[in-house]
């Protein structure tokens, strides 16, 4: 979900928080399958069919060691390198995110020096990565970037809760909730792809109350908002791989019951490669906020629906328009008395409109059984936005195009599925 104000930013972290929660509470008996389903779909599937193709799975994710496990996540590894050289890293547990941009990594997960960005006087860049319930607060350094075959040359990242570099500035903290470590995250890091080049974009170049205050100068006196030029923000790295380098396809299957685990692929560039052509695919591009309009049941969210695997739900409307309950205990999830299909259609800025149908179940039930971390049918309430989360991408493969770059289904930014 795009922050008001900001560009390609997600309800990761209000999500992950979400569930962190879910997956405690969900324990005990149920009726929900306990089996793991594990297949891929598409062109581009399957494990080791390519350079562009990188295997990603659902399941409890890191934060499980520490009491957060993660329900609807899409995680994947991903290894970071010192710029140049051969020392690197891999790291697994990262969410894949399209609903915002740049790595960003766990200070507790990284065992690497990386160079730190700093500004024209030599004062280290930090960054506030303003999510919708909560930060992320640490130095922006530099990275090489390596998933699958692909490379991201001295990419801009961000290191979260690194306890070398200076607190967090008051005018982060006063945003929201901090998830700075594991526990608060649930995960080791968090792998935006979406459809920007840059995080933040031209709302971090000027100066003054104008500024979306992502960015930090850090001298001696103190951290301060400071304007940052584009090339230095924290990058899209899809967009700085050699090829394939205008989107993503994320690719999952269909998941009919609850299950412990399931697996996919995330495949780079689109019409780059044979296996990442659109095929029937409707094109739907974006707005200038990085959104689509939705409508359902006489309600129309203007550029203000997206697809986000970042979320671990579907969460729309309200109680009082859908007809469904929230639940009791987890009041931002639906439970109704049985699964409810719902057809809802987007449409994007080029005039292409589509079906976008999906279902909602009880989130008691999908939740139950604490050995699962796929949920099919997840939904909560969202009145102000029109939220896809990440069970609207099982069964289908979806494409997200990058902002300014050629496909063969037209320039970006665009979603299409």
């Amino acid at each position: 979900m795009s922050k008001p104000g900001t560009r390609g930013f997600a309800t990761a972290v209000c999500a992950l928080v979400a569930f962190a929660c879910a997956g405690i509470i969900g324990c005990g008996g149920g009726s929900s399958s306990s089996s793991s389903t594990s297949s891929s779909q598409g062109s581009g599937s399957g494990s080791g069919l390519g350079a562009n193709v990188q295997p990603i799975s659902v399941e409890a994710g890191p934060g499980a060691a520490v009491g957060s496990p993660q329900t609807d996540s899409a995680l994947t590894s991903v290894t970071v390198c010192v710029p140049g050289t051969s020392q690197c890293q891999t790291i697994s547990g990262v969410l894949v995110d399209t609903g915002s941009i740049g790595l960003r990594i766990l200070a507790s997960a990284l065992s690497l020096s990386l160079p730190q960005q700093k500004d024209a006087g030599g004062n280290p860049i930090g960054e506030c990565a303003q999510f919708v319930d909560g930060q992320t607060w640490g130095p922006v350094e530099t990275a090489d970037i390596q998933i699958a075959g692909e490379k991201a040359s001295s990419a801009a990242i961000q290191v979260i809760g690194s306890s070398s570099f200076p607190a967090v500035p008051g005018p982060c903290s006063s945003l929201g909730p901090m998830e700075d470590d594991l526990r608060n995250l649930g995960v080791n890091g968090i792998l935006g792809v979406g459809s920007f080049l840059q995080d933040c974009g031209p709302a971090c170049t000027v100066s003054g109350a104008a500024n979306a205050g992502f960015y930090y100068t850090c001298p001696s006196s103190g951290c301060q908002i400071t304007a940052l030029a584009t090339a230095q923000q924290v990058q899209n790295p899809v967009s700085l791989f050699a090829t394939d380098n205008n989107g993503v396809i994320i690719e999952l299957p269909a998941v009919p019951l609850p299950a412990v685990s399931t697996t996919g692929s995330m495949v780079f560039g689109i019409g780059t490669q044979s296996n990442n052509g659109l095929g029937s695919a409707t094109v739907y591009t974006l707005g200038s906020n990085g959104n689509l309009t939705v409508s359902l049941n006489g309600h129309t969210y203007t550029n203000a629906g997206f697809l986000d695997t970042g979320s671990n739900a579907i969460y729309f409307l309200d109680a009082s328009t859908t007809g469904m309950a929230a639940c009791k205990d987890l009041t931002f999830l639906y439970c109704p008395g049985g699964t409810q299909n719902f057809a809802a259609s987007v449409l994007g800025s080029n005039g292409k409109s589509g079906a976008a149908d999906f279902s909602v179940g009880n989130a008691d039930m999908l939740l139950s059984n604490s050995a699962d971390f796929v949920a099919p049918d997840l939904g909560g309430p969202n009145p102000g936005r029109f939220d896809f989360g990440l069970p609207f991408f099982f069964g289908r493969n979806v494409f997200t195009a990058i902002e300014g770059r050629s496909t063969s289904g037209g320039t970006g930014p665009f979603v299409a599925y």
